[in-house]
């Protein structure tokens, strides 16, 4: 079995916006919907729905609420216990909607390991540092978080839609990063 370079895109694209789904919901989405809405990348069959006129301002507007809401020092901890699902169920979607030419195990199979396996480690991590601000600052620097967080969502969006190699390249910089931050937090923990 021989895989396109089509396909190979269409999975690192996934991937891209999988990671970008970490950080926020609907920004990829959204993303997602523009790229179709205006033929940039093809979507599976079953999802062309998602470059739709009314997808594309429904997302729109959930993508403004999201980033607002995120603003909020109490709430965005809040939205935060939810999120960690949705990350998972969207980086999915976001997955099966891109890959193209595989079987629909396969596809079914990669969007659940790499599409929401990738949003969930990413937001459970984005989630983990907005609770330490929050203890450290009272949550003082959440909208900077935030502010960070949903620039990281659009640069990785764009790169995931544009440049899908770029975009693979930051999800391992980013995984790198979440490692050695957990090893950090590992290592000083106090033996009992």
């Amino acid at each position: 079995m021989s895989i396109s370079p089509e396909t190979i895109f269409s999975i690192l694209i996934g991937i891209g916006l999988a990671a970008s789904v970490g950080f926020r919901i609907f920004v990829p989405l959204f993303a997602l919907s523009i790229a179709s809405y205006y033929n940039i990348i093809p979507l599976n069959e079953s999802w062309l729905w998602v470059g739709s006129s009314n997808a594309l301002l429904l997302l729109g507007i959930a993508t403004i609420v999201e980033i607002l809401a995120y603003f909020i020092p109490w709430f965005d901890n809040l939205l935060d216990t939810i999120a960690i699902p949705l990350a998972a169920i969207a980086g999915t979607a976001v997955m099966v909607a891109t890959v193209s030419d595989l079987s629909p195990v396969i596809t079914w199979a990669l969007a659940i390991i790499a599409g929401g396996g990738t949003a969930t480690a990413i937001k459970g991590s984005t989630s983990t540092s907005r609770l330490a601000s929050t203890a450290t600052t009272g949550g003082i620097a959440n909208p900077v978080i935030s502010t960070i967080e949903t620039g990281s969502s659009i640069a990785m969006s764009v790169f995931s839609i544009f440049i899908p190699v770029v975009a693979i390249i930051c999800v391992a910089i980013i995984f790198w990063l979440i490692f050695k931050v957990f090893k950090l937090f590992k290592s000083s923990k106090p033996k009992q």
